[in-house]
This record gives C-alpha cells, sequence and structure tokens, in this order.
C-alpha cells in the first residue's frame, strides 16, 4: 500500500509550527495541495502573524508542491469560511481536514483564569467545530471528506494544571463519536489523534533532552497521515509518539439491575465490585445502545416483554 493525496485538497490549521508543520509537509509530500493556516500567535495564543505559514508555503515549493498560506483565525467562524472558500475557488474542493490548532493556557484549577478557560475551549473545541462546519457540507456534496481532531491524553486521562486543556480535548472525542454517525454515509470519515511529540508546546515540560530527542514529530505525522488515507479508519483514537502507536477506547461493563426496591444509593455503592466487573465489558457506538442495553436488561429481570 502506498498512501497517496494526488489531486486531493488539505487544510491544516495550527500549520506554522511544530506538529501542523509536520503534517503539511508530509501530505504535500504525497501529492496533497495544502492550505497552510495559523494564526502565527505565540504558544499561548497572543500575537498574530503570518510569516510562519508562509514559511512552510515555501518549504512545501521549494519540494516541487501546491500550497497557500492562511492566516484565518480558527475561533472566528466568518475567517474560516473565507479560508475554505480561497481553497475551493483555487483547486475546486477540500478532501482533508486535520484540526491541529491549540493554546496552552497551564494553571491548577484553584488559580485558571475563567476567561483563559475560555480561550482554551474557544481555540481547540470550537475552532475545531468551526473548520469542520465550514468544510462539512462540501464532503457531503462529494461523499468524500476525512477529517482529524487533535485530542490528548491530558483529557483521555488527565493532566495536573490542565482542566481547560483537557476538558476541550475530550470534548473533541464527543464531536468525532457523533460526526461518525452523521457522516459515514456520505464517505466521510472522523477519527482523532491523540499525540506526543516534541513541540513548543512540550519543550518546557519535559527537561530531558534524550526524551525530547525520541519525540520527533515525523513519528506522530505517520498516524496522522494514516487517519486521513482513503483506507483510514473511523471513529479511531489513534494515540502516537516516539514511534509508538495504540488504540484508545471508552468501554462500558455490562453492568447490572436492581429491582425497584433496590434502586438505592446504598445498594449502588454496595455493588460497586459488581457493577465494574469487566468480562463482557464492550465499546458502544451511539448513546442509544446504552438507553438499549439498560431497559433489555431490566425487561428482562421484570419479564416484561417488549414490542
Amino acid at each position: 500500500m502506498n498512501v497517496r493525496f494526488d489531486g486531493q485538497v488539505a487544510i491544516v490549521t495550527g500549520a506554522g509550527n511544530g506538529l501542523g508543520k509536520s503534517h503539511a509537509l508530509e501530505l504535500a509530500r504525497r501529492g496533497a495541495r495544502v492550505v497552510v493556516n495559523d494564526l502565527g500567535g505565540a504558544r499561548d495564543g497572543s500575537g498574530a502573524s503570518l510569516s510562519a505559514a508562509e514559511e512552510v508555503v515555501a518549504e512545501i515549493e521549494a519540494l516541487g508542491g501546491e500550497a497557500m498560506a492562511s492566516g484565518a483565525n480558527v475561533t472566528d467562524y466568518a475567517e474560516v469560511e473565507a479560508m475554505v472558500q480561497r481553497a475551493v475557488d483555487k483547486w475546486g474542493r477540500v478532501d482533508i481536514l486535520v484540526n491541529n490548532a491549540g493554546i496552552l493556557r497551564d494553571k491548577s484549577f484553584a488559580k485558571a483564569d475563567l476567561d483563559d478557560f475560555k480561550l482554551v475551549i474557544e481555540v481547540h473545541l470550537m475552532g475545531a467545530v468551526n473548520c469542520t462546519k465550514a468544510v462539512w457540507g462540501l464532503m457531503r456534496e462529494q461523499n468524500y471528506g476525512r477529517i482529524v481532531m487533535t485530542t490528548s491524553s491530558s483529557g483521555l486521562y488527565g493532566n495536573f494544571g490542565q482542566s481547560n486543556y483537557g476538558a476541550a480535548k475530550t470534548a473533541l472525542v464527543g464531536l468525532m463519536n457523533t460526526l461518525y454517525l452523521e457522516g459515514e454515509k456520505y464517505g466521510i470519515r472522523v477519527n482523532c489523534l491523540s499525540p506526543t511529540a516534541r513541540t513548543r508546546m512540550t519543550e518546557d515540560i519535559i527537561p530531558d533532552p534524550k526524551i525530547l530527542d525520541l519525540m520527533t514529530p515525523e513519528s506522530v505525522t505517520a498516524g496522522l497521515v494514516a487517519l486521513v488515507a482513503e483506507e483510514a479508519p473511523n471513529r479511531f483514537i489513534l494515540g502516537a509518539g516516539a514511534g509508538a502507536y495504540a488504540c484508545a477506547r471508552i468501554l462500558e461493563t455490562e453492568g447490572i439491575y436492581l429491582s425497584p426496591e433496590e434502586q438505592t444509593p446504598e445498594n449502588v455503592l454496595a455493588n460497586l465490585d459488581a457493577i465494574s466487573e469487566d468480562s463482557q465489558q464492550k465499546e458502544l457506538i451511539g448513546g442509544l445502545n446504552q438507553t438499549v442495553k439498560f431497559v433489555q436488561k431490566a425487561a428482562r429481570a421484570l419479564d416484561v416483554e417488549l414490542g
């Protein structure tokens, strides 16, 4: 299998540095025409400059590829729409969207400023929503699309001082889960990438240069490219870093049933071990499936015949 993107158009947000730059360059090497989006701000989201995006475009063009720079702010839907329209006007379509743009405003929850919290949610979550909304109609009409949300282990598992970041990153998993259901029949596949790499986001957090040397952006980009390939999976959370790759899943145990007279908080607490027993746990697709499971369990216990 040789993954190529000839004739396809990709938008990569936050592509002026780090992972986004690595993603944009590799997509271009494999034939994609790339919109290199970057506001050009600092790690905390302050400031703006188009120079970073323009430098990546120059690198792509030096490789013989096609690219355009965009300084659109992903939190501004009008700017995002204009960015997408520029791509369509020039190249006729959009096949791939990589929601990579993000900022950090790390502080413990006790010390966190609510305005900073809202801004992190706005950039990570609403930035991805805005960009996805702007291409969704196009991809439905094309009957083809590949979208990646950049989640994080901080959201999946928690990380001290990153309540804002973690909340936003977990929200993107929820967004993926529903867009998977809504986009599948239109040939749109939506996945999540949970990366760890040496970037300006992590260099201050991990002081050991030997560790950082292992955490190359390119190793993460290999996973990203797989998630936007024609053969990509769907509704997949791919962890990637330092050349290692894993799948993260949300699993639910089979659980128990308590009769009406037993349905008390005391009995729930007393049965936590049974509720947590994981031999029959599985991944549920679609929230309604949990309701179906619970109702069927109650109906069996009460000998109620369902229609």
